[in-house]
């Protein structure tokens, strides 16, 4: 694996709290604030917004792996800091996050998240504006907010209702009820739920099957769907067509087509 390269390295003071990794087109964003349970804090949500404007400008990645060290993925955002100047050191957090989210959700390559231990308030938030999440045996979820009085933030608002329907996002919200990884399963919040010990490997395996993908349909595909809500059916039929033939046109869909009828697996390059 090689360690990322580019402006992330020269931004080494900005990426406290974030692994950065990569490997050909797979890049791997770890939060690393074990000892806080990767509750997010403002060095970490600047380090994480750094590393998504690199990836932003980088059209060579392919995939994006999103995990947390040690016991939990993420257990909201830190608390400590909103303490003493709670909208102040609230905003120095959601602004730079929702940037980043911007970044993530506008890049061609899928962006899977790999789930453990707890997943909590902005935690949940940040899984839920994956493109595929995987889960291992054992996870917590908890939206969380409404246990402290506030409303929810890094979208969750408005991928959680796309995720599990309406009804049910307005129970996981203003319930604030813990759920296991199970139920998560079982009501579309996550795609697939592992075996502990296996989500490091289930994880890497399906990354790397997305980066050696055809990452221009993958960006095309994602637009659509996510845009589907806003939309009326001729408009998205429109929008169809416009990506079908911008598909059309590249490499990968070529080698697509020459590994059909060659009867063999595609080998896509992504452009």
């Amino acid at each position: 694996m090689d360690a990322y390269v580019g402006s992330v390295s020269s931004r080494s003071t900005l990426m406290k709290g974030l692994l950065v990794s990569r490997d050909g087109g797979l890049v791997r964003l770890r939060l690393d604030r074990p000892e806080a349970l990767n509750a997010l804090d403002v060095d970490l949500a600047q380090a994480l917004l750094a590393a998504c404007r690199d990836l932003a400008d980088d059209a060579s990645v392919r995939a994006v792996l999103l995990s947390g060290s040690g016991r939990a993925f993420a257990a909201g955002g830190d608390l400590a800091q909103m303490r003493a100047a709670p909208v102040a050191a609230a905003d120095s957090l959601i602004t730079p996050m929702h940037q980043a989210l911007r970044l993530l959700g506008s890049i061609d390559a899928p962006v899977l998240v790999a789930l453990h231990g707890a997943v909590a308030g902005a935690g949940l938030s940040l899984a839920a504006a994956a493109d595929l999440a995987i889960a291992a045996e054992g996870t917590k979820f908890n939206l969380a907010y409404i246990n402290i009085a506030t409303s929810c933030d890094l979208g969750a608002s408005w991928s959680l209702p796309r995720l599990v329907g309406l009804r049910r996002a307005l129970e996981i919200a203003l319930l604030g009820e813990s759920f296991d990884a199970r139920k998560a399963l079982e009501i579309g919040l996550v795609n697939r739920v592992v075996a502990a010990d296996a989500l490091e490997a289930e994880a890497e395996a399906l990354a790397q099957r997305l980066a050696r993908g055809p990452t221009l349909a993958y960006g095309h595909m994602r637009r659509l769907m996510r845009a589907s809500f806003e939309r009326s059916f001729t408009e998205q039929l429109d929008a169809e067509r416009d990506a079908f033939l911008a598909s059309a046109a590249t490499a990968d869909f070529g080698e697509g087509l020459a590994a059909f009828f060659d009867r063999r697996p595609a080998s896509f390059q992504g452009r």
